[in-house]
């Protein structure tokens, strides 16, 4: 069984997010979405509502936990070496391939990274929250946004 594991802080769990993961549910038995702490962010939605918000979007194939610590431990932890990662531009792209050689060289993980949808790859999440905390319609940027509120 392939498991793949997609972590994030996932502040929110954006239509770009959950791309990702419909198209990783032709590659993979199961997907689990990691929340995890990011010591550089504060988050904005509680791990709870994330939580509950990632479960209506997925109802079979999908689970979601969350963590603390290294990507690479989770990874152990479910027998899971490879690392989902979603891209929307060049810039992701040089973010993320950093931490992909660093998760190969403490664990010998592989990352495989995904495309978003063109259609999200302008939602961001920071850009997302801001919109949130000033009273903006997020709906257009987070399927069943209403269950973060």
């Amino acid at each position: 069984m392939k498991v793949g594991i997609f972590p994030g802080s996932f502040d929110p769990f954006t239509k770009g997010h959950e791309s990702i993961v419909r198209t990783a549910l032709d590659f993979f038995d199961e997907i689990i979405i990691a929340i995890g702490v990011n010591s550089k962010k504060t988050a904005y939605f509680s791990t709870d509502k994330r939580i509950a918000h990632i479960k209506s979007l997925f109802k079979e194939r999908v689970s979601v936990v969350d963590y603390e610590g290294l990507t690479v431990d989770l990874c152990r932890k479910y027998s899971s070496p490879i690392i989902l990662r979603g891209l929307r531009d060049s810039k992701d792209f040089e973010y993320e391939k950093s931490i992909a050689f660093m998760n190969r060289d403490l664990a010998n993980f592989e990352t495989i990274f995904l495309l978003t949808d063109i259609h999200f790859s302008h939602i961001n999440s920071s850009i997302v929250r801001e919109i949130h905390a000033n009273g903006g319609d997020i709906s257009s940027f987070v399927t069943n946004a209403n269950i973060l509120v």
